[in-house]
């Protein structure tokens, strides 16, 4: 049976020993947690210097990648040149003009055309209209007067080569390409037209594939003007988007090269960039790995020592709490020990035996001193009767819990309270008057009947306490077994008068 009370402070009358703030058992916990904090702190230590060294991996490695991207490009993008440029300067010579077309061919491309990246090399007039086709003897009929590459040439001058952004080709069924383009000038600088050389983007997308970025990785190169020329992975309606709204982007332009964290605007997926913008073509190379492939083996490591030593960590400081809770055990046993001989055991309250020291010096005190001296005998009514209905073990729990609430209700430093033996207790109360200890009295008496635990064996259902109060008169010379005496009588009259009452005694 559980009960649930209002009285749940110990009693202010049980005999407490000292114990000092900082004894062995909390030194014993305070070194262990210490140690067991300071290898969690070092563990901790190591375990991040791990994650930057795999960071500092991450970012050596996508530097090689990216720099081995760049040279690829960079040395065929310079035989492009090469090829464009020698179109460009056999255009402008007569003799090669005047060659038959087949021949004229074969010197202007020489054998550049039929590389397997390249698309069309053309030679336009000043309207954008094919002249020379690398393609075709006959120039197939085709004009590029909208397309940028033709534009920007014919417009700018000193433009130089030109790298278009990508387009659909009109002579190839679409296919996705870039153009190299350069200026074609009459002798007096007029424009002339344009030589212009496609390069197909599966060049790129062949060449990305070849790199190993991990599961979640991304590269990419982008032309300076924010346009995405090629990405893997390969997803055609990226292709030609503009980026220059991207804060990976603003980034590229911020620096020659670099590194940094960030999420990604086209799938939303956090990584670490490397980009290094070409320190001769208007390009940028842009190598990223996913954050969980960077550290996915440091996780893995991560996990098996940390939960290594935050075990060994636990297991230390667990230790330490048993070694203190030895040191505890032997303490409490020397307290116990001496404490044995004065305590009633199960309510916490004085023993039988110290009550009556307690009695014999405060009787011999109220004596010398002349002062009233009072003797509260309380008793639980039926309490034979609900240990048998509910069992010993409730009502142990019903005798600690009236023991606190006559603990509760004596506040004095010299008021006593004590077992004296069953289900009966003796409270002393030395210079207390008798309307004091009445008082005194029904307060233990109404917070025991508060406890409202459940006596069904008891006409209040309620387990209720009666109190024979006694007090003894400086002027009369009895000893004090009379004062008891008095106050059990009381006691029998309150249980004789209906129980869950005080009775007071006639004067002693």
């Amino acid at each position: 049976m559980a009960i649930d009370n209002n009285c749940t402070n110990p009693s202010p009358n049980a005999p407490t020993p000292s114990r000092p703030r900082f004894s062995a058992p909390n030194i014993i916990v305070l070194c262990g947690t210490v140690i067991a904090l300071a290898m969690v702190g070092l563990c901790a230590l190591v375990l991040y210097q791990g994650r930057l060294d795999a960071l500092e991996r991450a970012r050596d490695t996508s530097r090689n990648l990216a720099l081995l991207a760049e040279r690829d490009i960079e040395r065929n993008f310079e035989l492009y040149e090469l090829s464009l440029q020698a179109v460009v300067e056999g255009v402008h010579r007569a003799d090669v003009s005047a060659l038959p077309p087949q021949l004229r061919n074969d010197v202007l491309f020489d054998r550049a055309a039929t590389a397997r990246d390249l698309g069309s090399i053309l030679v336009l007039d000043v309207n954008g209209n094919i002249v020379i086709d690398s393609g075709s003897i006959v120039p197939r009929p085709a004009n590029f007067a909208d397309r940028r590459y033709f534009t920007v040439q014919r417009d700018h001058p000193d433009t130089g080569l030109f790298i278009s952004s990508p387009f659909a080709s009109r002579l190839r069924g679409g296919a996705p390409s870039i153009a190299l383009s350069r200026r074609l000038s009459n002798p007096d600088g007029s424009f002339a037209g344009v030589a212009m050389l496609a390069i197909n983007l599966e060049y790129f997308r062949t060449l990305f594939a070849g790199l190993s970025l991990g599961p979640h990785g991304a590269v990419s190169l982008i032309s300076q003007d924010g346009m995405m020329i090629m990405r893997q992975p390969f997803d055609a309606q990226i292709i030609g988007r503009d980026i220059t709204h991207a804060d990976t982007y603003k980034r590229f332009r911020k620096a020659a090269q670099g590194s940094f964290s960030e999420t990604s605007s086209l799938d939303g997926r956090r990584r670490l960039y490397y980009f290094r913008n070409f320190p001769k073509l208007p390009l940028i190379i842009m190598v990223a790995e996913g954050e969980e492939d960077v550290y996915a083996a440091w996780h893995r490591r991560a996990v098996i020592i940390g939960s290594s030593m935050g075990v060994l960590a636990i297991g230390f400081i667990i230790l330490s709490f048993v070694l203190a809770a030895q040191f505890r055990r032997r303490m409490r046993a020397e307290s116990e020990l001496q404490l044995l001989a004065r305590t009633d055991g199960l309510t916490g309250l004085h023993n039988r035996r110290t009550l009556g020291e307690i009695l014999d010096q405060e009787w011999r005190r109220a004596r010398r001193t002349r002062s009233l001296f009072s003797l509260l005998f309380v008793d639980i009514d039926r309490f034979k009767a609900f240990n048998d209905a509910y069992g010993h073990q409730a009502g142990d729990d019903a005798l600690a819990a009236v023991a606190r609430c006559i603990g509760d209700n004596i506040r004095r430093p010299a008021d006593t309270a004590a077992r004296y033996g069953g289900e009966e207790f003796i409270v002393v109360l030395p210079d207390t008057p008798t309307e004091g200890a009445a008082r005194i009295a029904e307060r233990i008496r109404a917070a025991i009947s508060d406890l409202s635990i459940e006596h069904a064996g008891s006409e209040f259902g309620r387990v209720t306490a009666s109190i024979g109060l006694a007090s003894w008169r400086p002027e009369r010379d009895d000893d004090v077994s009379t004062l008891i005496r008095a106050a059990d009588e009381a006691l029998y009259d309150a249980k004789a008068s209906g129980r869950n009452r005080v009775m007071q005694a006639g004067p002693v």
